[in-house]
C-alpha cells in the first residue's frame, strides 16, 4: 500500500516542486533604474545617488545611459557600500539612446550608494539627462 501512495505521490511532488521555483527564479533578473539626474553643460560633474531600499541597490552589474544629447563622460566613480569605491577614466561619447557597457559589481553583488560622473555635454546642447542602471 504505502509503495502505491508513493508511485502516484511521487510525480505530484516532483511538478509542484518544478512550478514553484520556475516563477520565483526570473523575478528580479532585469535592468532598471538605480538613479538619474539631468545636467548642465555649464556644470563639470554630477552625483547620483541610488533611489530605493537596501535591496534594491543590491546589484550585479551597473551601466550608464544617456538621453537628450550625446555626453563624454571624462571619468565615473562607483560609491559602494561597504566596499572600496571603483574609478572608471575615459568612458568616451555616450550618444544619445545609448549605453555604456555593463561594469561588475565587486563579489557577487555590491550595494551601489551613488555615482560621480566628470562629463561634457556634446554638439552644443545645454543639457541632457544621465541614468544609472543596475541589474539584479
Amino acid at each position: 500500500m504505502k509503495i502505491r501512495i508513493l508511485t502516484v505521490m511521487a510525480p505530484l511532488l516532483a511538478a509542484s516542486v518544478a512550478l514553484g521555483t520556475a516563477g520565483s527564479s526570473k523575478a528580479a533578473e532585469e535592468w532598471f533604474v538605480l538613479g538619474q539626474s539631468t545636467v548642465k553643460s555649464v556644470d563639470p560633474s554630477v552625483n547620483i545617488n541610488s533611489e530605493g531600499n537596501r535591496w534594491k541597490k543590491d546589484v550585479k552589474w551597473v551601466k550608464l545611459a544617456a538621453e537628450g544629447a550625446d555626453v563624454k563622460i571624462d571619468k565615473v566613480v562607483l560609491h559602494w557600500d561597504n566596499r572600496r569605491d571603483d574609478t572608471v577614466n575615459d568612458l568616451g561619447v555616450l550618444k544619445s539612446g545609448g549605453q555604456t557597457a555593463a561594469k561588475d559589481a565587486p563579489g557577487r553583488k555590491g550595494r551601489l550608494t551613488g555615482v560621480t560622473v566628470q562629463y561634457q555635454i556634446l554638439n552644443n546642447a545645454k543639457t541632457a539627462t544621465i541614468k544609472v542602471l543596475g541589474y539584479d
